[in-house]
Parts: structure tokens; C-alpha cells; sequence
């Protein structure tokens, strides 16, 4: 089972925030470059995203109606169930930071990354990954207007604001430059991702370092820790199970499920980090806690399935699509025999 390194940065970063908050001066500092980082972020997702080739993929649109449909009603719907476990399982913090989880878009990287290993349709995962970043812009924050809006640093004019300003329109203004940077962002990509990487970093050690200094880790328990991850791991397990089956149900080939079962069960560290850092505020830090837990246990459970879905037949695609010439026209690479 694979451990993220990256994960064990935040972590690193979460320790250091523990030990060393930015306090006064310095917090103002960190915070506003906190508040630059993700307005730079935002930038790069919408200068990285190619508007032709998620168009092109409009024409399988099933399967990326059921990707939305898994990440952005199932996932919500689950995390709502899940508010019945307060205050026994999980505290309200806790809670509210789970629900905004499932309201996350899902991820691009490792969802493409499983789906090849377990060979399975990989540009349907590029589009559908594409296409919750592109979604998850708008349906992120109106998810969250609707659901969170009294219960974690309440949802105001202001707020609204402040995710315009710091989200959709560099998001916009990404977009609108990618004709003349695009080439410089790919030809760049591998430092660009570094970039990603220690923005993220300074947001969380700005959100941890606030809640350090209000004394919001004094809410949390080892024991409500242990709870979370309990939850978490029936959630991710039981979004497994339907994404597999239920893509079964609706008559998709295996290189399809495979498709939707990891891009519709995975949650987006990288967009979802950011976005809480904007909507909870001073309650940011506890809403970060169950995304990073999630992100980890999402890649080691997603890895093992990946390497035995990987030594299933081939075979096993002949009974769920009607002949080879439909799988090739999904993008599953398959000749027709």
C-alpha cells in the first residue's frame, strides 16, 4: 500500500504549525500569501485545463453524467447520512468538515493513474476528472452555500465574494490566457507542480496555525479521531461498491466501470484544500482534517484495486457492450477483431 509523500508533508506541515503558529504580524503575512497562493492556483487549474478536449469528450456523455452524478448527489447524500452520527462518533466540526469532503470534485492525476494500471478506459477518465475540476468551480461552493451555510463560519454576501474573487475569476482569467501561456504551462508542468504543492502547503499551515492560536484542536480527541476513520472508511468503501455495480446496472463495459469507479470515489486534495481555506475561515483546519485522512485512504485502497483489476480477463468485457466496435468508440482502445 502506497504512503503519499506529499501526505506526509502536510502532515509535517500540520506538526510544524503545532509547534510554531504564526502569530500576530506574521500571521497577517502568512494569511495574505495564503490568500495570493490560491488565487494562483485557481489560475493554473484554468490555464492547465484544455476547453477542446473536455468538449471532445462530451461524446460519451453517460459516463460523465454518472461521474457527476457519484461525486456531486451520491457523495453529498452520504455525507448528510453521516450527520446522524453526532454527537456519538464524530463532534460538529468534525462532521461539517466530512460533509464538505463529499462536496469536493473528484481527482484528475491518480483517478488517470488507477484507471491505466487497472487497464482500464483512460481518456474517459481524463474527461471525466476534467470535467469535476471544471464543475466542482461552481457546484463546490453553491453545494456548500446550501448545506454548511449556519453551521461553519455561516455563508454571507462576503463570502460569496470571496470566492469569486479568489476562484472563479482566476479560474476565468486562466482560461482566457491559456492561448498564449498554455505551451509555457505544459512545457513547464513539473515545476508548476511544485508550485501547486507549496501553495497548498501555506494554506494549510495558515489554517492550522489559526486554529493553533483559537484553540479549536482542543475539540478533538484521539478518540473522535479514530471515529472519523471509521466513518471515512465505510464511506469511501461503500462509493466504491456503488460505482462498480451500479455502472454494471447501467450496462457499461469493464474498461467504463473502471473509469467510474475511480474517478467517482476519489475526492481532490488539491481543489478541495483551497476551497476550504476560503468557505470556513477560522474553522478552516478542522474541515481540512477529514479531506487529508480521506486522500490517503482513498490511494491505498484504490491501489490494491487497481492491481487486481489489472489480472482480470479480457474477457470479461465481451458480455457488457454489444459488439468491439461500440468499445473502441468509447476510447477503450480495443481493435475491433
Amino acid at each position: 500500500m502506497p504512503i503519499d509523500p506529499y501526505v506526509l508533508l502536510l502532515l509535517g506541515t500540520v506538526g510544524l504549525a503545532a509547534l510554531l503558529p504564526a502569530r500576530g504580524t506574521a500571521a497577517e503575512v502568512a494569511s495574505g500569501a495564503a490568500t495570493a497562493a490560491i488565487a494562483f492556483l485557481f489560475f493554473l487549474y484554468g490555464a492547465r485545463l484544455s476547453t477542446r478536449e473536455a468538449l471532445d469528450g462530451l461524446k460519451h456523455w453517460r459516463l460523465h453524467v454518472t461521474v457527476l452524478a457519484c461525486t456531486f448527489v451520491v457523495f453529498p447524500l452520504l455525507g448528510l447520512a453521516a450527520r446522524g452520527l453526532e454527537p456519538v462518533f464524530l463532534s460538529h466540526s468534525l462532521s461539517m468538515g466530512l460533509l464538505f469532503l463529499t462536496l469536493v470534485p473528484s481527482t484528475i492525476q491518480s483517478s488517470i493513474a488507477f484507471t491505466s494500471m487497472a487497464r482500464g478506459n483512460v481518456p474517459a477518465a481524463i474527461c471525466a476528472g476534467s470535467f469535476s475540476s471544471l464543475a466542482g468551480i461552481v457546484i463546490t461552493p453553491l453545494l456548500a452555500a446550501s448545506l454548511l451555510g449556519g453551521s461553519v463560519g455561516g455563508f454571507s454576501a462576503d463570502a460569496l465574494w470571496k470566492i469569486v474573487l479568489q476562484l472563479l475569476v482566476p479560474f476565468a482569467a486562466g482560461q482566457l490566457a491559456r492561448r498564449w501561456i498554455g505551451g509555457f504551462v505544459a512545457r513547464h508542468k513539473r515545476v508548476l507542480g511544485l508550485v501547486d504543492r507549496a501553495s497548498i502547503l501555506l494554506v494549510v499551515y495558515v489554517a492550522f496555525s489559526e486554529g493553533m492560536v483559537r484553540g479549536i484542536w482542543s475539540q478533538v480527541s484521539p478518540l473522535r479521531l479514530g471515529g472519523l476513520l471509521v466513518v471515512e472508511a465505510v464511506l469511501l468503501a461503500v462509493m466504491l461498491t456503488l460505482t462498480w455495480y451500479g455502472a454494471k446496472l447501467l450496462r457499461f463495459g469493464r474498461a467504463d466501470r473502471i473509469a467510474i469507479q475511480f474517478a467517482g470515489s476519489k475526492k481532490s486534495l488539491a481543489s478541495g484544500l483551497p476551497m476550504a481555506s476560503v468557505l470556513f475561515g477560522a474553522e478552516a483546519s478542522l474541515a481540512l482534517l477529514p479531506l487529508m485522512l480521506f486522500h490517503q485512504m482513498q490511494l491505498m485502497v484504490c491501489a490494491v484495486i487497481a492491481k487486481r483489476r489489472s489480472h482480470d480477463p479480457e474477457e470479461a468485457d465481451v458480455t457488457e457492450q454489444p459488439d468491439a466496435a461500440t468499445r473502441t468508440a468509447v476510447g477503450t482502445g480495443t481493435r475491433p477483431a
